[in-house]
């Protein structure tokens, strides 16, 4: 279970294409995701470390858990939208982990559950779905198939569909990865290309350093850092770099906006 496992995630990393246009037929199909800080649970570290990797390249704010001890510990004072939950764990198996999680004994009590496992049997799937699992992925997978289920669980909180998010002149395709502010493409790394994604998701409203680190930054962040503040300085630069408009406010004691012209003119 564990070589097949890791070694055909490992291969679809290594052939997986870049964004291009190739991609839009399976854009078209895709839905909007806001930014989400995901919990991968899995004890084999070089898949949960290879599933973890792939996830952040695709801009979620990933943490992992080795053990459902482990697990359980970081969902007792993390809210995550999503997770990514092994069946056979040491010490507390996922079906115990997601059942705490439903009887609303965590911090995650409205996360999404993905059970990842080799088990492939009806009464296994059945049996991880009725403890509260919203999908169930059978080990080996294909990583293209795990972020698209990934994506199709949290769009049912997103609150937009499409897989494209549109804010003033601002363009962002959450499938192909590619941003544009009018006719400029913008230049972004995977840290601001999701930090944008996370303001354009919440267009118009005060988002807090804490929440920006909360949503797009792991665990391993430093919450005292000035990150933050760079990350948006950099981004709010590049947002402009044509001479356009600034597009970021800063609301001293507060934290940042993404100005939504057109939800402002109806206030």
């Amino acid at each position: 279970m564990s070589g097949s496992a890791v070694e055909h995630l490992a291969v679809n990393e290594r052939v997986k294409p870049r964004s291009g246009p190739a991609d839009s037929a399976i854009a078209a199909r895709l839905v909007t995701v806001q930014d989400m800080r995901v919990l991968v649970v899995e004890d084999e570290v070089d898949l949960a470390e290879a599933v973890a990797r792939g996830l952040r390249r695709e801009g979620y704010a990933v943490d992992v858990a080795v053990d459902g001890e482990q697990a359980l510990e970081k969902l007792s004072y993390t809210d995550y939208d999503l997770v990514c939950l092994d069946l056979t764990l040491p010490k507390v198996d996922g079906r115990a982990v997601c059942r705490r999680i439903r009887e609303g004994a965590t911090a995650s009590t409205d996360a999404r559950v993905l059970m990842l496992t080799a088990r492939d049997s009806i009464e296994d799937r059945v049996a991880g779905l009725d403890e509260g699992a919203d999908d169930y992925l059978v080990k080996p997978y294909a990583f293209a198939e795990l972020t698209a289920r990934v994506r199709t669980l949290l769009r049912r909180d997103a609150g937009k569909s499409g897989a494209v998010l549109e804010v003033g002149d601002l363009r962002l395709d959450t499938a192909r990865h590619t941003a544009h502010r009018g006719d400029r493409e913008l230049d972004l790394t995977a840290k601001e290309f999701a930090l944008l994604r996370y303001f354009m998701s919440r267009a118009g409203q005060v988002l807090s350093t804490e929440d920006l680190l909360e949503h797009v930054w792991d665990e391993f962040t430093d919450p005292f850092t000035n990150t933050v503040r760079v990350t948006v300085g950099t981004l709010r630069r590049k947002l402009s770099a044509a001479g356009e408009p600034p597009l970021i406010e800063t609301l001293i004691g507060s934290g940042y906006r993404l100005i939504d012209d057109a939800r402002d003119e109806t206030r």
